[in-house]
């Protein structure tokens, strides 16, 4: 239960790092910052499993990490498309 709580938090402190630095940059983008989430997820949930056993949280969690790929593949089809338009 402790790394349920520290990947949580870890993520939360994540989270609020790339928002921090994109109101400071003024450049709020959701592309950019979903992008950022999924590398912080990707790496959180990394560093937090354990490949002996694999808790039930982090099963889900990986089914939202399969649907964040996709979505981070559609997101870079639509820039080669918008790049190959010009």
């Amino acid at each position: 239960m402790m790394k349920k709580h520290l990947a949580i938090s870890a993520l939360a402190g994540w989270v609020l790092l790339v928002i921090g630095f994109m109101v400071l940059a003024r450049t709020l983008d959701l592309e950019i910052f979903f992008v950022l989430w999924l590398i912080g997820i990707l790496i959180i949930v990394e560093l937090v499993s354990d490949h002996a056993a694999t808790p039930r949280y982090l099963r889900s969690q990986r089914l939202v990490i399969a649907s964040g790929v996709i979505l981070f593949g559609v997101i870079v089809a639509r820039k080669i498309l918008e790049i190959l338009s010009k």
